[in-house]
C-alpha cells in the first residue's frame, strides 16, 4: 500500500525486495505487555504512570499497520494486539512481521548492546531494552525467508580479548587476531565509538607505546566496558586495517540517540577528521541514524566519495513525518550514497515498520519529483532500486 500514485515501474521498483543493511536481532520469547512497551521506545524506560508508549508515533504505527498481519482489524486496542500476539506466539508472530517487510537480506549485528553502547549509560536501561534471548542472524533470515549475513561489532571483539588477555602484548595481538577471524564470516565491520568517545575523536592512529600503556590500565578491570580513548582509537584503527584489507565497509553510530555526551556533539560533522583521514584508503563509511542532523550527513556524503548515509532508525519512529525526513535527506545526499535499513531490534515490529515507512515516505519523494518534472519516471525507479537494495548489494558486496 502506497500513498500516492505512481507509474507502474516506479511501484514496482519501491515494493521490490529490499537489503536491510542494518539490523538487530528481534526477541524470541513471549514479551508482556511492560516489556514490548520497553522495546518500542528507543528510551528504554516505562512510561510515567497512567501513560502508554502505545501513545507514541512508534505505537500508534504499530496498531494502525502492523494489527492486519496478525489478523485484527487497523487500530486494535494495545491490549487486543498484545493478546493476539501472545495467542499466535512469538515464532509465528515474528514469521509474519519479519516477511511481511519485504526483505531479501538482512545484515545483522547480534553483539549484545553494553551500557556504555547506549545513551543512557545505565544498566537497568540496558536489561530492560536489550536483555532476552534474541534471534541469530541465521534465525533472522529463515524467519524472514530472506538472506543473512552478519556484521562484526568491534567493541564486542575487544570486549571478548580484553577478558582473556594477561599481558598488554596479548591483548593487542588477541585484538587484531580476533578481528581477522572474525571478519572473514562478515560483510561488514561496525564500531559504537560515538556512544562512548563522542563523534569529536581524535582522528589520529595512537602510538604503540600509548596504547600499551593504556592496555595495562585496561587489563587491571577487564570486565568494565571500553572507554579509554586511546584504546577506542586503536581498535577503530586495527578495524580499519582489516577492513582495508578484505574490502569490507564501517558501520559508523552518527546520530544524537547514540552520543551520550549531549546532541549538539552529535553532528556527524565532527566527523569530518576521521573521515578525511579514510579516503586515501577506500574503506567505505556508513552514517548511521544521523538523524537530527542528517542533512550535516548528507553533505559529507557528497563530499568525500567514500561516505555513505542511512536514517533507518528515524523513518519508523517520525512515522507519518517520514516524508519530511527523507525529503530533507534527498536534498543533498547523493543518491547512490543512500541505504535503507530498518534498525530492527527487540521487536519484529521494527523490522516491518521500518520498510513500511521507508517505502511510504521515498513514494511521496518520487512523486513529487515527478509531478514537478524534475525526474523522469526511469530516474525515479532506478533511484528507488539504487536506495531500496542496490547499493547495499555494491557496497557490501553481495
Amino acid at each position: 500500500m502506497l500513498p500516492v500514485d505512481l507509474p507502474g515501474t516506479v511501484r514496482d521498483a519501491l515494493l521490490a525486495p529490499l537489503v536491510d543493511h542494518h539490523c538487530h536481532g528481534v526477541r524470541r520469547d513471549d514479551l508482556g505487555r511492560a516489556q514490548f512497551e520497553v522495546l518500542i521506545t528507543e528510551g528504554g524506560a516505562p512510561a510515567p504512570p497512567g501513560t502508554t508508549h502505545f501513545d507514541t508515533p512508534f505505537g500508534a504505527a504499530v496498531r494502525r499497520w502492523c494489527a492486519p498481519l496478525l489478523d485484527l482489524e487497523p487500530h486494535a486496542p494495545p491490549a487486543v494486539y498484545l493478546a493476539r500476539r501472545s495467542e499466535l506466539g512469538p515464532a509465528e508472530a515474528n514469521t509474519r512481521l519479519l516477511r511481511g517487510a519485504g526483505v531479501v537480506a538482512f545484515l545483522v549485528d547480534t553483539a549484545q548492546d553494553t551500557a556504555q553502547d547506549t545513551a543512557q549509560d545505565t544498566d537497568a536501561r540496558n536489561t530492560r531494552l536489550h536483555g532476552g534471548d534474541t534471534l541469530t542472524a541465521a534465525e533472522m533470515g529463515r524467519l524472514g525467508g530472506a538472506a543473512a549475513d552478519e556484521i562484526v561489532r568491534i567493541e564486542r571483539i575487544e570486549q571478548d580479548v580484553a577478558e582473556t588477555a594477561q599481558i598488554a602484548v596479548d591483548y593487542l595481538d588477541g585484538v587484531a587476531a580476533e578481528l581477522s577471524a572474525r571478519a572473514a564470516r562478515a560483510v561488514g565491520l561496525k564500531t559504537a565509538i560515538a556512544c562512548r568517545a563522542g563523534l569529536g575523536f581524535d582522528p589520529a592512529r595512537p602510538s604503540r607505546g600509548a596504547v600499551i600503556a593504556a592496555a595495562n590500565r585496561r587489563l587491571a578491570d577487564p570486565k568494565q566496558p571500553l572507554a579509554d580513548e586511546v584504546l577506542l582509537r586503536h581498535l577503530l584503527w586495527s578495524a580499519v586495517d582489516v577492513a582495508r584489507e578484505r574490502g569490507l565497509p564501517l558501520q559508523v553510530h552518527a546520530g544524537a540517540v547514540d552520543v551520550p555526551l549531549g546532541p549538539h556533539l552529535a553532528d556527524p560533522a565532527r566527523l569530518a577528521g576521521f573521515v578525511g583521514a579514510l579516503q586515501p584508503l577506500g574503506v567505505p563509511v556508513i552514517l548511521l541514524h544521523c538523524y537530527p542532523y542528517h542533512r550535516q550527513a548528507a553533505y559529507l556524503a557528497g563530499l568525500h566519495p567514500h561516505v555513505y548515509v542511512d536514517v533507518g532508525l528515524a523513518l519508523p519512529h517520525t512515522a507519518a513525518a517520514a516524508a519530511r525526513v527523507m525529503d530533507e535527506l534527498l536534498e543533498l545526499a547523493p543518491f547512490h550514497k543512500l541505504l535503507f535499513s530498518s534498525h530492527c531490534r527487540g521487536v519484529a515490529e521494527s523490522a516491518y515498520l521500518g520498510a513500511l515507512y521507508y517505502r511510504h515516505a521515498l513514494a511521496r519523494a518520487l512523486g513529487a519529483r515527478l509531478t514537478l518534472g524534475e525526474w523522469s519516471t526511469a530516474d525515479a525507479a532506478r533511484i528507488a532500486h539504487m536506495i531500496g537494495s542496490g547499493n547495499a548489494r555494491r557496497v557490501y558486496r553481495l
